[in-house]
């Protein structure tokens, strides 16, 4: 089962280093990962997909607190989140298949960033179920190139949850 941590850290250099070194020397495979600024420019929020089970994750999660840099911790797989990915697909275009390309970009609330005779390049955000989606209807144009960001998450502030 795929689950999402998002880690508070220290924005300092080699905080990132330190993180995936851990993953590297235990042996974990991180599915996703991203790496972003907070409103506090003093921290920066790791997003870690893995796939591995809930006794490893905790495992996971004890070891990452090891780390100096580490601040927070929260597993956000149960948790109520938002959970989104960017996509952005380079496809073969031509007279035959344009409309039928511009009736799947409208079904999926896709943008077409670029149209040329024989390319477009469309973007989309969503559950990452829905990019999954969205590449396998892409597929059937002849993907030429594909550019994907891992997960980022935000936990759903739910009144009375940690009162």
């Amino acid at each position: 089962m795929k689950s999402v941590l998002s880690v508070l850290v220290n924005n300092s250099s080699g905080v990132l280093s330190h993180v995936s070194g851990l993953f590297t020397r235990r042996g974990y495979n991180i599915d996703s990962l991203s790496v972003g600024a907070t409103q506090d420019v003093l921290k920066s929020v790791i997003t870690l997909v893995v796939d591995e089970d809930e006794k490893m994750v905790k495992q996971i999660i004890k070891q990452l607190y090891k780390l100096v840099d580490v601040i927070q911790i929260d597993n956000l797989t149960h948790e109520e989140s938002l959970k989104r990915e960017l996509v952005l697909v380079k496809v073969t275009v031509n007279r035959k298949n344009r409309t039928e390309l511009l009736s799947l970009v409208e079904a999926f609330k896709a943008v077409i960033v670029d149209m040329n005779q024989t390319s477009a390049m469309l973007e989309l955000s969503g559950y990452p179920r829905k990019i999954e989606a969205f590449i396998q209807g892409m597929s059937e144009f002849g993907i030429t190139e594909v550019a994907r960001t891992g997960t980022i998450a935000l936990a759903f502030d739910i009144p009375g949850k940690n009162t």
